[in-house]
């Protein structure tokens, strides 16, 4: 199994091709595709790559899903004996990625998603619901 681990948004994340992570909001359209540069240890079934601090070359492409906002904190100042309160809630903001594509140096690919449109696969869904109830 290969992975990667990149860092972003001030914090680290190991990751893999397919999986879906949320991260800090990134400044990009939903669809577009995501080029992470720091590339902190690359793993594939042969051999370890650590890098000081970073690997120079290595990339993780992902594919930006949506922008979600997280569960509510709520703020709640009280200040005793002053019949003073306040209260704010605050919904951060986070990007949802899918990781596509882990390069190493020189664009050598360790590993690759298997991209699956969601027509293509609620088309077939129909198909074997289909020949299922056929029988």
């Amino acid at each position: 199994m290969s992975f990667a681990i990149i860092e972003t948004g001030g914090k680290q994340y190991k990751v893999s091709a397919n999986k879906i992570l949320q991260i800090e909001k990134l400044n990009a359209k939903v669809g577009e595709t995501i080029k992470f540069k720091n590339v902190l240890l690359l793993n594939d079934s042969k051999s370890t790559e650590i890098g000081s601090p970073s690997i120079e070359g290595a990339t993780v492409e992902a594919k930006l899903l949506d922008i979600v906002k997280d569960r509510t904190v709520l703020v709640f100042h009280k200040r005793r004996r002053k019949h003073s309160r306040k209260k704010n809630g605050h919904r951060q903001r986070h990007s949802k990625i899918q990781i596509t594509k882990i390069l190493a140096k020189g664009g050598k690919v360790i590993d690759e998603a298997k991209v699956v449109e969601k027509k293509k696969a609620i088309k077939e869904e129909k198909k074997v619901i289909k020949k299922v109830a056929k029988k």
